[in-house]
């Protein structure tokens, strides 16, 4: 992805209020001076389009039959990947339905069709080796996860661990080069942020 098609992306998700700086406490209980908010591209109909195309593009470039959108942040990402690319689209939900049909995994699929996961980014991996484990008890195949902003703090690597390969459209460290670039953000707050993405490993 070229550095033009990058800003093309970074400074709408900037200017939704995607990317934030300031002080916030993490799901972690460590404070950031940066968060991620892509949630509220849904409101936003342009930029969400852009986004499925860019997912759409990470996916095709990975054997699949699916993608999987994990619920809540990933899912209208994933449909719009799905629309995007022309790939069916398969959610694992959060919990057991106990009730009608009593799905663990909503749409059809076949037992050995291979997945590839979406969610909207990705900082220890934790979370995306939760959304794999009922895919893979479904009898599908996961090799390849699709994220839009990788955080660098772990997550790749964990994941390369279990055997699985990240693709993501963006990074944060590009994210913040094009905010400095377009001057939209203070080089000292960025700079904190660079600093806290190389030392901080958020679980």
């Amino acid at each position: 992805m070229s550095e033009r098609a990058q800003a093309a992306l970074i400074r709408p998700l900037h200017a939704i209020g995607g990317v934030q700086f300031g002080s916030f406490v993490l799901k972690s209980g460590i404070t950031s001076p940066f968060y991620l908010d892509l949630r509220v591209v849904i409101s936003h109909p342009a930029v969400l389009t852009e986004v499925g195309r860019l997912l759409a593009a990470e996916v095709a470039r990975c054997r699949v039959d699916r993608i999987a959108g994990i619920p809540y942040a990933g899912l209208p990402l994933a449909v719009a990947a799905s629309l995007a690319g022309g790939v069916p689209l398969i959610y694992p939900r959060r919990e057991e339905k106990t009730y009608g049909t009593k799905r663990r995994i909503e749409g059809t699929f076949q037992a050995g069709e291979r997945v590839v996961v979406i969610d909207d980014i990705v900082t220890d991996g934790a979370s995306k080796l939760e959304a794999i484990q009922p895919l893979e008890a479904a009898g599908l195949v996961v090799e390849d996860l699709v994220v839009l902003i990788d955080r660098e703090q772990g997550g790749r690597e964990r994941l390369a661990a279990k055997g699985y390969s990240l693709h993501a459209v963006l990074t944060i460290s590009a994210c913040f080069d094009v905010l400095e670039a377009a001057g939209l953000v203070d080089p000292d707050v960025l700079q904190r942020a660079r600093i806290f993405v190389r030392t901080t490993r958020v679980v």
